[in-house]
């Protein structure tokens, strides 16, 4: 949605990582991608430096500064989060670690540890209304940088 709105490029770094192999094997336990920082890094360094690109992924600590202008941490409420994995299959262990993960902030927390806290902006994202609403904020954020660019 944010990318059509934009025109932005949307890359969404679990389905690159999938099919360009950008990882070094399965984790078994977690049935997840055991991912390559520096391999994702790698694939994405020329796409980055021409801009206009909407990062999607569940951990942003890897990514240089540089390459972002804005960091926008997306929160769900524990009752949204619970059944949305759930349907996707996620195995209780993995389920009970994404909700103590979201609990505890730890996406937040690295973001604003990773980069410039003012850059870092979490907004809620429980329903579809709020969907809606983080998006229109997120294209007022990046008309008013891209006219700030211009001048």
């Amino acid at each position: 949605m944010l990318a059509e709105m934009t025109g932005w490029k949307h890359l969404n770094i679990s389905q690159l990582v999938k099919d360009k192999s950008l990882h070094s094997g399965r984790n078994k336990e977690w049935d997840s991608f055991i991912l390559d920082e520096d391999k994702v890094c790698d694939e994405l360094e020329e796409i980055m430096i021409k801009g206009a690109n909407i990062v999607d992924f569940h951990t942003c600590d890897f990514f240089p500064e540089r390459w972002f202008h804005l960091v926008v941490v997306l929160r769900t409420s524990n009752e949204v989060l619970y059944p949305r994995l759930e349907k996707r299959g996620y195995s209780l262990k993995k389920l009970q670690e994404n909700v103590e993960a979201e609990i505890m902030q730890v996406v937040r927390d690295e973001a604003i540890q990773s980069y410039k806290k003012e850059i870092v902006v979490t907004l809620q994202s429980d329903n579809v209304n709020q969907m809606e609403s983080n998006v229109n904020r997120i294209c007022e954020w990046i008309a008013k940088a891209e006219e700030k660019k211009r001048k």
